[in-house]
This record gives structure tokens, C-alpha cells and sequence, in this order.
């Protein structure tokens, strides 16, 4: 094997292993969700997070990726559609494969490595919207709206900017999906949240919030640590190649991000709420973890914290924020992914430093960059708002006319477990209570 094939087998074996590792966040996600939800939808809540992924998986072979990355016009590709074929595909020497697909030939890797890896970026997007919309919709018609969202709405916004679209012709950078995942599924996220309503009980009549807290914040902190690990894949793996300078540097810009993030949060929450609330420490990690995905290439260390810390402060008074305005995210997935991903957007703008990735973003506003850059994250922001989230609107609207979104009130009340999976996560707890309440009632009538 030549110098040139040895480089292309170690940069495959890079992106496959760092896709592997964002395709293990679906479980980080699973526990994060389940932990901050209630016993009685667990089941519910586990088996959404299974099935996104497999739903995610033929909705973008079929049609996402050559909407993605097929060779088009600036705000779609049309070419190669219909599902990617390993005859794409040139094993020995690497993808300098043109194709249908030149937009992303940049990188040397197999076309159906990079296939994978932009698959698991696309189910993450799909994931985030399970915990938002957890607790009250129907499963299968979470279903039908993930394959909407991968197979077209998730597509269409990473051609915009991965794609050679509209965006990146305009001087717009996320380098890891801060806006292209995040944002994205944010978006589509609180259109649901829209039209679904919030859950019974959520909020009083005077409008001020109930709390309904999670069942397991063990189950939801192990999971805050696998998406922890799982973003070592998913930023320093956007290289797609195993450039050891820029890996290293991503990693330190990432870790240090949600170092902050942790430590902003929980100081922000005991200020504000009067305890250090774990379930804000874990979204702060989340948040910041969220905010460096754009910028983690184009920054320094000390960026990185500085932006952590923003984001950590951010998450818990958006929490708050959004319960004010009645809006019902059962796991903060809004103030996580949306909030902070539009942050992490605008901080490429901010913070980027030219010495990094020369002839890339050129330098921030605050490294003596002016305006353009954050000029051009702004655009991208409000374009990506505007379209995801009235597609995704639509969308909702359209699946709640023909198939109905919401489960009936009797069965939220009782669980979404044992009315749309008929079992239960727990089932000794059920057993406890059918005894607790014969015993209650013998005891009425021995009375």
C-alpha cells in the first residue's frame, strides 16, 4: 500500500469510527429523554429513540442524501436521488469520485463512508424533536413526521450549507451542525410543540408553570455522559479526515465548552433557583457541548470557555423563559438545541480566528473581523428559522388532518406506556399499586 492509500484506510477508519460514535448518542439521547420524563411514558419515550434512528436510516438513503448533496441548484440538489448505490462507491483510492455528488468529493474518504456519517448526523436531528414533543403524541405519527424531516426539511437546509447552496456560497460556516442539525431540529421541535399543546397538568390557570419532574436523573445523567463522549465523534469527526492538529484542537475546544457550560449552569441555577438543580447542570453540558459545534474548528481554547459559559448561563433562563410563555418541553430540548444552537451559529461570527483554518472564515467581530461574518451566521439563522420552521409546521398540521397527533386525555393520564405499547418499564410498580389499592380497599370495607 502506497503513502497515498494509507492515508485514505487511516482517514476511513477515522469517520467511521467517529459516525459510530455520534450513532451511540441516540442512546445518550434515549436516557436523557427517558430520565427526564415521567415512569409511566418510558417505554413510550425508549422505544421513539429506537425507531428514529432506524426511520432516519431509509428516509435518508432513499432521498435526503442526494437532496443533501446531490449536484442541483443553490437550494436543492436533485441529481443522484432515490437512494445512494455502493456502485458509487471506489474502495481502493479513495472518493476523488465526482459523480452526482461533487459537493462533498473534498473529502478523499469512500463515498459510502461519508454516506454513513452524514446518516447519523441526520438521525440526531430527528432525535432532538422526540423529547420535545414527549409525553402527549401519538408514535405513530412521531413517526411520520421524522421521515418528513430527514428524507426533506433536514436536507434541503444542509445542501443550503454543506451542500455548495445558497449559504456557503454567501460566506455562511457551521462547521459541525450547530444551525444544520441543532437549529434545525430545534425548529421543527417547537413547531410541534405548537401545534401539539402542552401536556395536562403543565400549566395552571393563572398560567404559571407546574413542575413535572423526571422519574430517573441517574438514567438522564449516564446519558448526559454517553452524549458527552459522543460529541468527541461528532465535532473533531467533521473533519472527515484524521488531521491530527485539527482533531486535537477540536476535542479541547469541545470538552472545554462543556466544562463551562456544566459549571455556568449550575452556578446560574443556584443563584436563580435557590439549589444547584442537576437537571440544569446536565442541559448545560448539553448546551455548551451544542453552541461549539459551529465554531469548534475556527476557535481558540480560551473562545471555547468563554462561549461554554454563555451558553450555560443561557439554557437555564431560557428554561425558565419558555415555561413563562407556555411552552411545554418536557426536557428542555428547545433551550438546548435551539437557543444555544443559534448562539453557537452567531459565534462563529464572534470568536473565529483566521490562524486556525486559514482561507476558511477569516477572523470574528471581536478579533478584528468587522461585521461580514456575523453578518452572514445572521442570514443563515433567520433562513433556516423561517423555512424549517413553516415547512415543519405544515407538516405537523398535515399529519394531525389525516392521521391525529395527540393521544386521547384518558390515555396521557394514564401513561402512553400501556396505551400505545400496552406494557409498562416498570411493571412492578403497576403491581405495587393494583396492591396498594386492594389493600385500601379491604380496609374501607372491613371499616
Amino acid at each position: 500500500m502506497d503513502l497515498m492509500g494509507l492515508k485514505i484506510a487511516v482517514d476511513t477508519i477515522w469517520v467511521l469510527v467517529t459516525a459510530m460514535l455520534v450513532f451511540f448518542m441516540n442512546l445518550g439521547f434515549a436516557c436523557v429523554e427517558t430520565g427526564f420524563t415521567r415512569s409511566k411514558n418510558s417505554v413510550n419515550i425508549l422505544s421513539k429513540n429506537f425507531i428514529v434512528f432506524a426511520v432516519s436510516s431509509i428516509a435518508f438513503w432513499a432521498l435526503g442524501w442526494g437532496l443533501m448533496f446531490g449536484n442541483g441548484n443553490p437550494l436543492v440538489g436533485w441529481q443522484g436521488l432515490l437512494g445512494i448505490s455502493g456502485l458509487d462507491n471506489s474502495p481502493a483510492t479513495g472518493d476523488l469520485y465526482q459523480g452526482a455528488y461533487s459537493s462533498i468529493a473534498w473529502a478523499t474518504v469512500p463515498l459510502l463512508a461519508k454516506f454513513f456519517f452524514q446518516l447519523v448526523f441526520a438521525g440526531t436531528a430527528a432525535t432532538i424533536v422526540s423529547g420535545a414533543v414527549a409525553e402527549r403524541i401519538k408514535y405513530v405519527s412521531f413517526i411520520a413526521f421524522s421521515f418528513i424531516l430527514v428524507a426533506v426539511i433536514y436536507p434541503i437546509v444542509g445542501h443550503w450549507i454543506w451542500g455548495g447552496g445558497w449559504l456557503a456560497v454567501s460566506g455562511f460556516w457551521d462547521f459541525a451542525g450547530s444551525t444544520v442539525v441543532h437549529s434545525v431540529g430545534g425548529w421543527a421541535a417547537l413547531a410541534g410543540i405548537f401545534v401539539l399543546g402542552p401536556r395536562f397538568g403543565k400549566f395552571k390557570k393563572d398560567g404559571s408553570a407546574n413542575a413535572i419532574p423526571g422519574h430517573n436523573l441517574g438514567l438522564a445523567t449516564i446519558g448526559a455522559f454517553v452524549l458527552w463522549l459522543g460529541w468527541f465523534g461528532f465535532n473533531p469527526g467533521s473533519t472527515m479526515a484524521a488531521d491530527v492538529n485539527a482533531i486535537s484542537r477540536i476535542v479541547i475546544t469541545t470538552n472545554l465548552a462543556a466544562a463551562a457550560g456544566i459549571l455556568s449552569s449550575t452556578l446560574i441555577s443556584w443563584l436563580v433557583l435557590g439549589k444547584p438543580d442537576l437537571g440544569m447542570t446536565i442541559n448545560g453540558c448539553l448546551a455548551g457541548l451544542v453552541a461549539v459545534t459551529a465554531p469548534c474548528a475556527y476557535i481558540s481554547p480560551l473562545s471555547a470557555i468563554i462561549i461554554g459559559t454563555i451558553a450555560g448561563i443561557m439554557v437555564v433562563l431560557a428554561v425558565i423563559a419558555f415555561d413563562r410563555l407556555k411552552i411545554d418541553d418536557p426536557v428542555g430540548a428547545l433551550s438546548v438545541h435551539l437557543v444555544n444552537g443559534i448562539f453557537g451559529t452567531l459565534a462563529v461570527g464572534l470568536f473565529a480566528e483566521d490562524v486556525f483554518m486559514p482561507n476558511t472564515t477569516g477572523n470574528g467581530l471581536l478579533f478584528g473581523g468587522g461585521f461580514k461574518l456575523l453578518s452572514a451566521q445572521l442570514t443563515g439563522v433567520i433562513a433556516v428559522a423561517i423555512f424549517v420552521f413553516l415547512i415543519s409546521l405544515l407538516a405537523w398540521s398535515a399529519i394531525k388532518a389525516i392521521m391525529g397527533l395527540r393521544v386521547s386525555l384518558e390515555e396521557e393520564i394514564r401513561g402512553l406506556d400501556i396505551g400505545e405499547h400496552g406494557n409498562s418499564a416498570y411493571p412492578d410498580f403497576l403491581a405495587r399499586k393494583t396492591i396498594y389499592y386492594s389493600v385500601e380497599l379491604e380496609g374501607e370495607r372491613v371499616g
